[in-house]
């Protein structure tokens, strides 16, 4: 997919794609109400909205607002794109499916101290300060029978998000995953992550993971609670 991207904003990369051809897979009806976070220069929002449904886009960078509403604009898909800190904008909403794509690189870096295309990988000491926000709110945005698809890398401890999504009371799964080298950011703070034990010496490749969640079904949160135990 070719689309519009000025500089600052988010060039979309393997987890990207890993994402959205998660949401393929889901097979999710036209017309269901999406939400997806952090929608960058709005690639996997878009693929939402050409299966025909209805989609609302958030970022907190204007120009990444900016940039999704003229690549849906030039396509002319009907997408709502808002500014704002993750579910803010869309507070009391509820979605079939939540997308979400967050920061996830560990570094020293507030994130909230992040501009320009550091605030699409700056996640804090280790990579999980929007994972975790996320996580928390998330259940509160999905309808009874929604959807989360979350990517990030294994890096951040695929267990701790498991875990967090089933102490909301989510049930949750990983249904995809990808090797990837690192690109210039996670080659650049190689050596101090593996100073502090999040990497191995010499390392240069990273997983993705794309976690599903949603409601545990009646009958079953017996089950899962023992298992995440």
């Amino acid at each position: 997919m070719m689309l519009l991207r000025p500089p600052g904003v988010y060039r979309p990369q393997s987890d990207t794609h890993l994402l959205t051809a998660a949401l393929r897979a889901a097979a999710v009806p036209s017309g269901a109400r999406v939400l997806e976070l952090g929608t960058g220069a709005g690639a996997v929002a878009i693929s939402a909205a050409r299966k025909g449904c209805e989609v609302v886009a958030v970022d907190v960078s204007p120009w990444a607002v900016l940039t999704a509403r003229m690549n849906a604009r030039v396509r002319g898909l009907p997408m709502r794109v808002l500014r704002g800190d993750l579910f803010a904008p869309v507070a009391g909403e509820r979605f079939d499916v939540i997308l979400a794509n967050p920061p996830y690189v560990p570094g020293d870096v507030d994130p909230e101290a992040a501009r320009g295309r550091a605030r699409a990988w700056e996640a804090g000491p280790e990579g999980r300060i929007l994972l975790d926000r996320i996580c928390r709110a998330a259940p509160r945005h999905l309808t009874p029978s929604g959807t989360l698809l979350m990517v990030h890398s294994a890096l951040n401890g695929v267990a701790a998000t498991l875990v967090a999504l089933r102490r909301e009371g989510l049930d949750a799964s990983v249904v995809a995953r990808h090797r990837e080298p690192f690109g210039p950011v996670m080659r650049g703070r190689a050596e101090s992550l593996a100073a502090r034990g999040l990497l191995y010496p010499g390392q240069a490749h990273e997983e993705l993971v794309v976690i599903r969640a949603g409601h545990v079904a009646e009958g079953r949160g017996h089950e899962r609670g023992s298992r995440a135990a």
